[in-house]
């Protein structure tokens, strides 16, 4: 029985591998949208286009790491678990500008504003609660 499940397993591997390889444009499409679109996050799509062309393609993966505008803070994030102050400042004014204009300048229902508010306010939780700094540059600065 665990051979024909491994099988199983295998077989299904090797098929999602295209539907990977496709989820990993779409989030990486997505993120680089968001460099120029306020409230569309960069950094989320980027880490999950790493995560799918982990299971689809280690060039693109790899290539990913080393993309000249998005692979330095993927790296920071992938060793150290790091968001820099320069990011949280604009992700944070950036939720805040989206928000105010969701919330005055739309129609739209109340009902989706407060869930909207709330993944925005646990997004925005999250990133602050992440160090800016690595521990050698704190140690640094001590």
């Amino acid at each position: 029985m665990p051979y024909q499940f491994s099988a199983i397993r295998s077989i299904l591997a090797q098929h999602m591998k295209p539907v990977y390889f496709l989820l990993g444009w779409s989030f990486f499409g997505l993120g680089a949208v968001g460099t120029v679109v306020p409230g569309l996050p960069t950094t989320p799509f980027m880490l999950l286009a790493l995560w799918a062309f982990s299971k689809s393609s280690k060039r693109f993966h790899d290539w990913l790491y080393a993309h000249r505008l998005f692979g330095p803070p993927l790296n920071q994030w992938r060793d150290h678990r790091v968001i820099p102050l320069k990011a949280k400042f604009l992700a944070i004014v950036t939720m805040i500008a989206s928000f105010t204009y969701l919330a005055f300048f739309t129609g739209m229902d109340t009902l989706l504003k407060v869930i909207v508010a709330l993944v925005m306010l646990s997004g925005a939780a999250f990133i602050l609660s992440q160090s800016s700094r690595t521990a050698e540059e704190e140690t640094d600065t001590l």
